[in-house]
């Protein structure tokens, strides 16, 4: 039997990065996968600001902007009535989180290739995918985890793990193995996707139609001018099994304002909505799809999974390496799982009027989604809203166990708001992945010698009025975690004793 600290299970986006958080830090895995290879068409393709904060840490953010498309706005369109649809309104997705984030828009960039992409880094880092090899039998014990592996040419091997991780879908082996519930539903309606190119070039703006019976989006998806077309299959055709393009193709076009010129895939889909009962049970954890699948509204899906696995990695890496107590992943379930609950409760309440039939669907679709855009996009406060819940940059985990104290107005759970300065970027130093303490003014004597007792790396900013603005404190300090959130936040006077008696409670080694 073959002995590894940690198995992951699906080499989806959110096992990959799972595997890349374990390779870059120096912890042994084996990262399985029962598919043959990396996927070759793209459902999800939206690559929001925080996880491209956290590719930044890893060093290739920008990279993954270079290879992505930035769509310059959204467009809202109105297709009620006998007329021709017609614009009402536009957003630029630069108003919109304009100093939130080094990456202040939307990437669409399509998962096949982004997992291409996050493959090629895993083996930079020396890791690799075991394709073609199945979990098909798991046990466990307070010692650890026995997983069967079947591979390909049906040989079995047997593996021990101190962990496992589920990144193995919607319809994960690993949840199904540990007896976990996945309650939810099933939305009524179906819709549909395809990747086309049109007449007249490639187009980088959003366009959605909305309409009696009609939600119909574009959007950019290979740079190599592919569009990505979807919208939801008319009532009269939702129970047919044999649909193809031609059958949408000529209301879409109209409602849209273009003209095919080629169709390379087309697909009907239903969409769903669940959530694990947990994402962890003893030694085994769920993540992305395993845990949590919800609707499109957003493009959440993928990011979230993402989310999860760089949540998770870090734990992880600490325990193996003795640096923390194994008690430090019940911190896991108990950050990601309320925000699963609350983004499947919140997407569902958005989407579900936004396809309802008859009146009430209408109403939403031609009245009240473009009144409501247009109120939260009229001013740079709301804007930002908006920007700040669909980039994922206002996650927070104020009730954990590992977040202390506030700052100005910055709490302890909260991510660390990006203060770039005329000389340097606060950022920049998240690229250790580990803990270290930031300062934005004078650090005092105290807390540099907790800092010195401690092993915490310390990084001391000028006060500025963009880090006023930001809400942090002068001279505060902020004892910040491995994956960018504020795990301390503590005014000057205070924060020497406060490094010492959090870091004894949460037996926790800093470097």
């Amino acid at each position: 039997m073959s002995e590894v600290p940690i198995l992951i299970a699906g080499a989806g986006p959110t096992g990959l990065i799972l595997a890349l958080s374990l390779a870059r830090r120096g912890v042994p895995f084996r990262l399985v996968s029962d598919a043959k290879g990396p996927g070759e068409h793209s459902r999800a393709m939206g690559v929001h600001a925080r996880t491209l904060e956290f590719y930044r840490q890893f060093g290739f953010g920008d990279e993954v902007v270079e290879r992505g498309i930035k769509p310059d706005m959204v467009r809202l369109r109105e297709g009620g009535g006998s007329g021709a649809p017609r614009e009402v309104m536009h957003v630029k997705f630069s108003e919109m989180g304009e100093g939130i984030s080094p990456y202040p828009f939307m990437l669409t960039y399509p998962q096949d290739d982004h997992e291409r992409f996050l493959i090629d880094k895993l083996a930079e880092a020396g890791g690799r995918v075991e394709w073609e090899t199945k979990l098909t039998g798991l046990t466990q014990d307070a010692d650890g985890v026995r997983a069967s592996l079947t591979l390909g040419g049906g040989e079995v091997e047997e593996v021990s793990a101190s962990y496992l991780c589920g990144c193995d879908g919607a319809h994960s082996k690993v949840r199904e193995a540990l007896g976990v519930g996945f309650y939810g539903a099933t939305y009524d309606q179906l819709f549909y996707v395809a990747d086309v190119k049109i007449d007249g070039g490639f187009q980088t703006d959003i366009v959605v139609t909305l309409g009696e019976h009609i939600l119909s989006m574009m959007m950019p998806v290979r740079s190599t001018g592919m569009q990505r077309l979807i919208g939801l299959i008319p009532p009269e055709l939702s129970g047919r099994h044999d649909l193809t393009f031609e059958d949408i193709g000529s209301s879409t076009e109209r409602l849209i304002g273009i003209h095919v010129s080629e169709v390379h895939w087309f697909s009907s889909y239903r969409v769903h909505h669940r959530v694990a009962d947990h994402f962890q049970v003893g030694r085994a954890f769920l993540l992305g799809d395993a845990g949590h699948i919800h609707s499109p509204v957003g493009g959440q899906g993928m990011n979230t999974g993402i989310g999860d696995a760089i949540n998770l990695g870090w734990k992880l890496a600490q325990v193996v390496q003795g640096r923390a107590p194994a008690t430090l992943l019940d911190s896991y379930e108990a950050e990601r799982i309320g925000f699963a609950r609350k983004l499947v409760s919140t997407t569902d309440r958005a989407f579900t009027p936004m396809v309802a039939d008859g009146a009430r669907g209408e109403f939403t679709r031609r009245f009240l989604a473009p009144l409501l855009m247009g109120v939260a996009t009229r001013f740079a406060a709301g804007r930002h809203a908006l920007f700040r819940t669909v980039s994922q940059t206002e996650i927070h985990y104020g009730e954990s166990p590992l977040s202390k104290g506030k700052a100005g107005h910055v709490h302890g759970g909260d991510r660390l708001p990006w203060v770039q300065g005329e000389h340097d970027d606060n950022f920049a130093p998240l690229r250790s992945l580990d803990w270290q303490i930031h300062v934005y003014g004078t650090c005092n004597d105290g807390v540099r010698e907790a800092c010195n007792r401690l092993h915490v790396p310390m990084h001391v900013f000028g006060w500025s009025a963009a880090a006023k603005a930001a809400g942090l404190k002068q001279d505060a300090v902020y004892l910040i975690r491995p994956d960018g959130y504020v795990s301390l936040a503590a005014n000057a006077e205070d924060a020497g004793e406060a490094l010492a008696v959090f870091a004894g409670r949460a037996e926790l080694r800093f470097s």
